[in-house]
Formats: structure tokens, sequence, C-alpha cells
């Protein structure tokens, strides 16, 4: 198992994580109900093309022992090949299906990866659907469908980085290029721009749209443009990419600039639903030719996608840091009675905290309970034991001792904030504690937090003057100490995962990162 600090960094940029965290749960399973949900993606491939990927996931509070699972070919076989991409020993082909028995027990949601490419005498506008059911003895049959679909093959090409350097608050231009370097005229293309929290685009143009959440800022642009085979094109002057004003200095910004063909695009977002993307209104964006030397019925799909990415790396200038102090409490109650204490810490500034870039502040809390009190809630960010050496599971009661992680950006005047449901044993105990643990970059000489003084503060259990014991479980003004108000509660737990699956799984366990 990874230790906590370690954990921490692994929650980076993803960009179909990110999509997908600010979704909907997508379509499943023809058979809802309780028992069994399956998920599986569709595919758009090209003759000639690269393959493409269809991974079934299945849910469920707990999987039978005993699983079959059956891969329907026959409405694609003509112009598909679907080969497993993993190496189970428990499948058997016969002529189009592919039939495997599974042990539930040793799955944690993912089931079956397959691999789907275009015969060469596919041609474009061939369609259908793989099969893909799941059966358990006593339960109904869980079915999900995947749409498997030949489009004509284009070629897109960007360049692989794009680099530049200021501090907090400059903006920069972005002429971000795109070439088809296929054989035919591409009809269109979508830019995917994911950056992190500290990096986002300078204008809101009419032809994108926006979205800044679960620690990414995100844009989607589409433009009509048909670029010929050969053609260079570039972003027009307009755009650019702005620092944040919170920006920790010295540090770093990362992103990445995604084009996509039309139809590619189509397959990315259609299975994501509910997402709140914000239309811009200003002027459209458009495409204009790059210098030399940076050179409609049918969906396209790009045959080399490879290609079609650039790193965004900014480096960010000066020196902004933060302050971060703990936000101990203080309740009231009688023997025998429950309370609530609210604890945590809180980002006094300048710089932001928690964004998950190298060289950033990144804070947790080690929450010690008060001698005479007994969790009996614990919050979902928060574990028993130490960051080094965790106990128990993530919202287990009964701990002495808790280490709480906050996986959400936090901005200046901001705070995390963590529930713990007490029970009060005895009046009078010693009090507890909270101490801010910092994970930096750890350089001799370098300074994480502005001010460390301010990084423990108490928990304490006081006797109720009159009435019954339990104050402090419904009380919205429950006292917090520390330098600053406005206290924020927010949303924790892990948001940026990596797809689809990993998004449901999310949803419906909480998951420790294993080595």
């Amino acid at each position: 198992m990874l230790k906590h600090s370690t954990r921490r960094w692994l929650a980076g940029l993803g960009v179909a994580g990110a999509l997908v965290a600010a979704s909907a749960t997508p379509a499943v399973a023809e058979e809802p109900g309780d028992e069994l949900l399956l998920y599986a993606n569709n595919a758009l491939v090209a003759p000639g093309g690269e393959a493409k990927s269809v991974t079934l996931y299945a849910f469920a509070e707990t999987l039978p022992e005993k699983l079959t699972l059956t891969i329907d070919r026959s409405d694609v076989d003509g112009f598909a090949t679907v080969v497993l991409g993993d190496r189970v020993s428990s499948c058997k082909e016969a002529d189009a299906v592919i039939t495997c028995a599974l042990d539930g027990t040793e799955i944690t949601d993912y089931l079956v990866n397959l691999t789907v490419t275009a015969k060469d005498s596919a041609a474009p506008g061939d369609k259908g659907e793989l099969v893909l059911s799941v059966a358990a003895k006593g339960s109904p049959t869980a079915t999900a469908r995947s749409t498997i679909e030949v489009g004509e093959g284009v070629d897109l090409k960007t360049e692989r980085s794009l680099e530049f350097a200021g501090g907090p608050g400059a903006t920069v231009k972005a002429p971000l290029t795109v070439t088809n370097v296929g054989d035919r005229p591409a009809r269109g293309t979508v830019l995917l721009l994911a950056m992190t929290p500290g990096l986002a685009p300078a204008r809101r143009h009419s032809n994108c749209s926006y979205l800044s959440e679960f620690g990414s800022n995100l844009a989607q642009c589409h433009f009509d443009d048909e670029l010929p085979p050969g053609a260079a094109l570039q972003l027009d002057d307009s755009s650019a990419l702005t620092i944040a004003s919170d920006a920790w200095a010295p540090g770093r910004q990362y992103g990445q600039a995604i084009w996509f063909a039309k139809g590619d695009w189509e397959e990315f977002i259609g299975d994501f639903s509910g997402a709140d993307w914000e239309k811009g209104s200003g002027s459209a964006m458009t495409l204009v030719p790059a210098p030399a030397s940076r050179a409609r019925a049918v969906k396209q799909t790009d045959k080399d996608t490879t290609n079609n990415a650039t790193w965004i790396d900014a480096t960010v200038t000066g020196d902004q840091r933060a302050d971060v102090a703990a936000t101990g409490g203080e309740v009231t109650g009688a023997a025998g009675g429950t309370v609530t204490a609210k604890v945590g810490f809180v980002n006094n500034g300048p710089a932001a905290i928690n964004s998950y870039n190298p060289g950033e502040l990144l804070t947790g809390a080690l929450v010690t309970v008060p001698a005479g009190a007994t969790v009996v809630d614990a919050p979902d960010q928060c574990s028993p034991g130490t960051a080094e050496e965790p106990t128990g599971w993530y919202g287990e009661p009964g701990g002495r001792v808790y280490y709480c992680e906050w996986f959400e950006l936090r901005r200046k005047g901001e705070a995390a904030v963590f529930e713990f449901g007490l029970r009060i044993d005895k009046v009078g105990g010693a009090p507890g504690s909270v101490k801010l643990l910092h994970f930096g970059p750890g350089e001799p000489g370098q300074v994480v937090d502005l001010e460390p003084r301010n990084d423990t503060a108490a928990l304490v259990v006081k006797a109720a003057t009159g009435g019954e014991g339990g104050g402090g479980g419904d009380d919205p003004e429950l006292p917090i100490t520390g330098e600053s108000t406005g206290l924020i509660a927010g949303i924790g737990g892990l948001l940026l995962v990596a797809g689809v699956g990993g998004y449901l799984v999310a949803k419906r366990r909480r998951t420790r990162f294993v080595a």
C-alpha cells in the first residue's frame, strides 16, 4: 500500500477523468436493478487506422462468486475484428461468440478489455453492436451494448509542446497548431484544453464552452474549417492563456491541448452527460494559416491519435506562497450525548493550495480525538492512523487519531472542514488537537508554509451548562478556532479519476491506491 504522502501526488491532471467526474453516470445495463450494472464504451474505427478499446465494467455492492461473461460479435463480424485485450484463460471462442467464466471475488468492477480494428474490406458507414452479457446464478442477466462504427480515416497532427514563463496574472499567446498529414480533407476539428487550476484561457470565445471543476480548467472549441491534405492551421491572435493571480510561485502549471476529428469527439463526449459547460460569449476564435515553418455524411476518425496532443508547460516565476492555519473546535455536551466537531484548516493565502502541482503546497490534517470521547461518525476523507501508517479505512469510526486528506483546490479564505461525530463518555478529559501536515517541495532552505506557528489548534469537549447533552450536532454556528472567517465546507474525496470505470468505482466505493 502506498503511503499517504505518496498517494496525494497521484491525483494529477487526467483529461478523460476530469470530464467523467463532471458528468452524470453514463448509460449502463439494460437490466439496471440493484443487482448488477454494466457499462461499455463505443468505438469508431477506420480501415488502416489504429485499434480502439472497448472496456466493460460491472458494478454491484458485491459481485457473485461465479459469473459467466458472453461477448457476441455477430453484428460486427463482417467489418471489424474484435479480440480480447486481456489474457483470460477461462475464455472460449465459438464462431463470433466469446464465453468466459469469471470469479467475482477477484473482480473490482473492471471485467474485460476488447481490442477493435476495422477490416480492410470495411466501408465507411458500416455499423453494428457488440452485445456483452453477464449472468450469475440467482440474478437476472445484465446486458450492455457497444456500438462499433467504421468512419472515414483522417490524420491530424500537432506540435509536441508549448512552453512559456510568466508571473502570477501573466497572459501569454497560445498559437496552437493543427496539421492534416493524411490523404483526404478533414471536415472540421474540435480542440480540447485541459489544464491545472492555475492556468486558464484568457478569453471566452463563442465557439468554445468552458468548465472549471474537479481540479481542472477545461475548454472545448469547435471549428468547421476544412483542412485539405497538407494544410497547417493555427489559432488566431486572440488565443491566449493566463496564469492565475494566486498561482504558487515559483512553480509550474500544466495542461494538454488535444485535437479531435469530429467523429472522434462525438464518440469521446457522447457517453457523458450532465457536465455544466458554459458557452463563451465573446467573438469566435478562428483558425488561420500557420507559418510555413510550422507546417460530410460519413463520420471521420483519426487513424493515428498519438500525435494529436500538445503538452502545455508554464513556468510560474516570482515568489508567492501561502499561510495555512489549523482550525480546531470547542463542543459542549453531557456524558452519553453525541456532538459534532467541525475541524480542519483554512488558507490565508495569498497563493492557492492543494492543486496537486509539483512544487506547491499540499495540506492534510492529523486529528487527535479528545480523551473521554469516542468517534461514532468519521468523515469520508479521514482514516484512522497517521499519514504514513494508516490503521483503518476511510470513514471508519472508533479511532483515536485520524489522518484527513483534502483533494480540492483551496483559494485564499477557503477552508477544508471535516465533521466528526463524537460520543461523550466522560467530560473533562484532556483536549484533542488538529495538527497540519504539509507536503511540499522539501528543498533545503525553502519555506513551505508562511506561518508554521498556526499549524496546530485544540479540539475541546466541555461540559454543558444546562439541559441535555449533545450540543453542536445541529448548530450551524459551531465555533471553529482560527485566524480567518468565512470558512467554506467543501466536498472531499478523489475527484480526478482515470476514466468512466474509475469514476463509477469512486461513486460506489472509496478506493485506496495500492502498489
